[in-house]
This record gives structure tokens, sequence and C-alpha cells, in this order.
């Protein structure tokens, strides 16, 4: 399974309209190789170099599978990220540059999950059902 962006390169800085100096909504995504036994898909978007620790951006679950998150997009259920919201949060680093992954996975099942959960609570109800994996990183400097 491969994810990638119509609008960055793995590895490359994410355009400022997906950032809170932005429109502050996801890029499009692309999904390919999606295994065929997968019922749902995932996605946590993060942040290592944050100051306090990993900073959750967005999570969302029980995403049907497909090959394209559109821009601007409401997928699945979505979870509480790290300013308490159940939406997407774009990248807002305080100082430097950070990196930004956004993880996929494909589950062999639908999550029976309550809307807001953390992303705590995700990987818990992920664990023994993921069946692939897919990462974009993406980096943003704030000016």
């Amino acid at each position: 399974m491969k994810l990638t962006s119509p609008m960055f390169a793995d590895k490359e800085q994410i355009p400022w309209k997906y950032t809170c100096q932005g429109e502050d909504i996801n890029p499009p995504l692309k999904i390919t190789g999606i295994p065929e036994e997968t019922k749902t898909l995932a996605l946590i978007m993060d942040d290592p170099d944050a100051p306090n620790g990993t900073w959750d951006h967005w999570i969302v679950w029980n995403i049907k599978p497909t090959d394209v998150i559109e821009e601007d997009d409401y997928p699945g259920v979505f979870g509480t990220n790290s300013w308490g919201r159940t939406n997407y949060g774009g990248p807002c680093p305080p100082t430097g540059t950070h990196r930004y992954y956004f993880k996929l996975y494909a589950l062999d099942r639908e999550l029976e999950l309550h809307p807001g959960a953390s992303k705590r609570e995700l990987e818990e109800a992920m664990a023994g059902y993921t069946i692939a994996k897919a990462q974009l990183m993406g980096m943003y400097t704030k000016k």
C-alpha cells in the first residue's frame, strides 16, 4: 500500500494552504495498493517534533476503502486531536521545521469506537486488525 499527495512529495514542504497559517484544511491524498481484504482505513497525522511530545493533528477511522481522500474532506469518524477538536488541524510549529507524518492503516474490520476517541484509543482498537500500513511525511516551517 502506498500513500502520496499530489500537493507535496514525501519529505518535502507541505503547502501553506494546508497549515494553520493558510486555510487549515487537509491536503488531498492518493492511496494505491489497498489489500483486497480491507474493510476500512484509518489515518493518523502527527508531529513528533512538538516541544512537549508528539502532537496529534488528525485522527480518522472507518474510512471506506478508496483511492482518494479529497482536499478538505470528512472521510470517516473523527477522533480528538491535541487541540481537543475533532477535525483536521494543520501544521503549526511554534519554532523551526517540524515533520508531519500521515500514517494510513488498512484494517480487516470496521472499528466500534466512539466519535472523539483519542489516538491511543484508536491504536488500541486497531491492534491485531491492521493488514497493511503506508506513510507520507511532509515538513513545514512557520513563516
